[in-house]
């Protein structure tokens, strides 16, 4: 069967730039969030951060580029794509904002910050690590509706909307890399040769920036930091406030990103599936939070994740070959500190077009995978990753403008929109799209106590806050956790349980006269 796998194939290229585009995003915001936010000084980031980023995502693309290879010569397929894998956006933002900041505001102590978060970081990975070994029970009873329409929200907004947005922002750049992709990939139109679309569309978009002035070059020496920076062990470290009141005051916002961290990457294994590559639940999940505790151990305060994208990236035709060229790449330019210039050198907009598309390949395969009579269980999914997506929108307007919803204030905002309706569904959305979407599939299925069974597993969610709870502090919109401010939702889902128990009991009995 080795005959039957290669170590690259043609669309490993096109593959490639597309997630090494989606990595270097997250690396720049680790160097402009680290130095903006929390007023990390270059040693710490360049020397301690992203030398730890580079343990974790070699470790885990080789990994994965590894799997494929086992996967396609276990079952003799031709073509088995490796998942896909990177720094996780939202836990970015999470550990920045709501546990490293606090702790420098509070202390002023940038070193106490960082040992909190090698803290937070940890503990997400356990997380992961020991939610491995239960995933797949949630997998068998979830309907394969509700864990697609998850990941279709998101990619419709977190993905295709900010690329869409940056491609039209610029469309002297962005265009004509748009028009190859949407060509090869949708239209299924090669180029001469075969030359693949990505790298034609990176290259191209990339010339066009610098054709016309996009890239400023008074920013290329700024942005060298041009030094080998091994990792080094930070166990101790990481120890050191592991069981600290620190770590123990923002557990709160530890757990539930590490919880989200584990579905999201259980969706993803499911959209995998979906698309042909049926890969084991137990060691991916495993070795995603290992790769996050490695992380946390040589530096890094960022967990990982099984990135969103695995059918975009089959239909490019990658295999095994992206993931790992991804990982050295990247670890490359985390050790030797040239993120910042190759951001400078390329633009994201070049790219804009492979992620795009990623993101419209993901939502179009939650409805051709799933029946067609489950199509409204997948669009009622959607609407909590569209709430969160326009209270993202919301916030950074809000600060653009110098201001935040505290200062605003919730019954000001109320007259223009619903804004705790807003709120409420934006907190824990990857849980209570999966939930409703799995409610729906068992309605149209005529399953009335499974849906009865979702609604009260939705009350029993919301009774922790995971879902729908919160509240503000600072000017920053923060889980409240327990039923104290989730009791509405709490009988509201209870209520439906019996509605729906009451249906399925009024439905047997007509039945059966």
């Amino acid at each position: 069967m080795d005959n039957h796998f290669s170590w690259w194939r043609k669309g490993d290229l096109d593959g490639f730039f597309g997630l090494f585009i989606d990595n270097l995003i997250q690396l720049i915001l680790i160097v402009l969030l680290c130095g903006t936010v929390l007023q990390m000084p270059d040693e710490m980031i360049f020397g301690r951060i992203l030398p730890g980023v580079a343990v974790s995502l070699l470790a885990g693309n080789l990994f994965y580029g590894w799997q494929a290879r086992n996967l396609a010569l276990t079952t003799g397929q031709a073509h088995v794509t490796a998942l896909p894998y990177g720094v996780n956006t939202v836990s970015l933002f999470a550990f920045i904002l709501f546990v490293m900041k606090p702790v420098l505001d509070q202390t002023h102590d940038v070193e106490l910050a960082w040992q909190v978060g090698l803290a937070a970081c940890l503990g997400s990975g356990l997380i992961e690590l020991a939610g491995a070994f239960i995933a797949g029970l949630v997998k068998q009873i979830t309907p394969r509706a509700a864990l697609l329409s998850t990941l279709a929200g998101i990619a419709i907004t977190f993905i295709s909307m900010d690329y869409c947005f940056r491609i039209f922002a610029d469309p002297l750049v962005g265009f004509l890399p748009l028009a190859l992709i949407l060509a090869q990939y949708i239209g299924h139109l090669s180029l001469p040769k075969d030359i693949p679309a990505g790298l034609v569309a990176v290259v191209s978009g990339t010339a066009l920036a610098w054709a016309i002035g996009r890239v400023d070059l008074t920013t290329l020496s700024a942005n060298l930091h041009l030094q080998l920076q091994l990792p080094q062990p930070s166990i101790s470290a990481m120890l050191a406030t592991t069981f600290s009141r620190h770590l123990i005051d923002y557990l709160p916002v530890i757990v539930p990103m590490g919880l989200l961290n584990l579905l999201g990457s259980l969706q993803n294994l499911e959209s995998a599936e979906a698309a042909g590559d049926t890969f084991p639940v137990k060691s991916s999940l495993a070795v995603n939070g290992i790769g996050t505790i490695a992380a946390a151990c040589f530096g890094s305060v960022f967990p990982t994740t099984i990135y969103i994208g695995h059918p975009g990236w089959k239909q490019m035709g990658a295999g095994a070959g992206y993931s790992i060229a991804n990982g050295i790449v990247i670890s490359i330019l985390c050790l030797l500190g040239l993120v910042g210039l190759v951001s400078t050198l390329v633009p994201i907009e070049a790219g804009a077009a492979i992620l795009l598309w990623i993101g419209i390949t993901i939502t179009a395969q939650a409805f051709e995978v799933t029946p067609r009579h489950h199509a409204p269980a997948i669009v009622i999914g959607f609407f909590p990753a569209l709430a969160a997506w326009g209270l993202l929108i919301l916030e950074a307007t809000l600060r653009a403008a110098g201001t935040h919803i505290e200062a605003v204030g919730l019954k000001a905002l109320s007259l223009q929109m619903p804004i705790n309706g807003l709120i409420a569904l934006e907190r824990g959305f990857i849980f209570s799209s999966m939930i409703l979407s799995a409610m729906t599939v068992c309605l149209i299925e005529k399953h009335f106590r499974q849906a009865a069974l979702w609604a009260l597993v939705a009350a029993l969610v919301s009774a922790t806050g995971l879902m729908h709870g919160f509240s503000i502090s600072n000017g920053a919109i923060i889980n409240a956790y327990g039923p104290a401010s989730t009791w509405p939702f709490v009988l509201g889902y209870t209520a439906m349980a019996l509605v729906f128990f009451g249906l399925g009991r009024y439905h047997r009995l007509k039945a059966t006269h």
